[in-house]
């Protein structure tokens, strides 16, 4: 099936760069796109709206985003070993595993679990909180 194009009313004052446009290769306006995300710290990707899985979002759905947290490590803390810990014990994780995590917890957050109840996400913080790291629940 082909599609056809749609006629767009060009102003006046955009001719110019709209033509200029029109002949630049595909690597070129590549290029141009990075260039110009750079220079004025923007992004070119599309913005996406999460919601529940197939669900529009409502009321509905923004009730039960509330009974579900994700649970965030935001800051180590001093007591690093006791936090890998609380890592191995809350997700099951191997040793490797809740290591590079709590590593990488370091230079940004890092998320913990996701998608569990307020009461479990609510333990989870007390005994991140008594091993010295920050948490936080989203």
């Amino acid at each position: 099936m082909a599609e056809e194009m749609e006629t767009i009313e060009v102003p006046e004052k955009f001719k110019k760069l709209v033509d200029e446009i029109e002949k630049m290769s595909v690597l070129d306006l590549a290029e141009l796109v990075k260039i110009l995300e750079k220079k004025f710290g923007v992004s070119a990707a599309p913005q996406m709206v999460a919601t529940a899985a197939g669900a529009p979002a409502t009321e509905d759905a923004q009730a039960e985003e509330k009974s579900s947290y994700n649970v965030i490590l935001s800051a180590v803390g001093d007591k690093k070993i006791d936090v890998i810990k609380v890592v191995r014990d809350t997700t099951e994780k191997g040793l490797k595993e809740a290591k590079d995590l709590v590593d990488a917890a370091v230079s940004a957050p890092q998320t913990v679990k996701e998608g569990i109840k307020k009461e479990e996400a609510e333990e989870m913080k007390k005994k991140f909180n008594e091993a010295g790291a920050t948490v936080e629940l989203k």
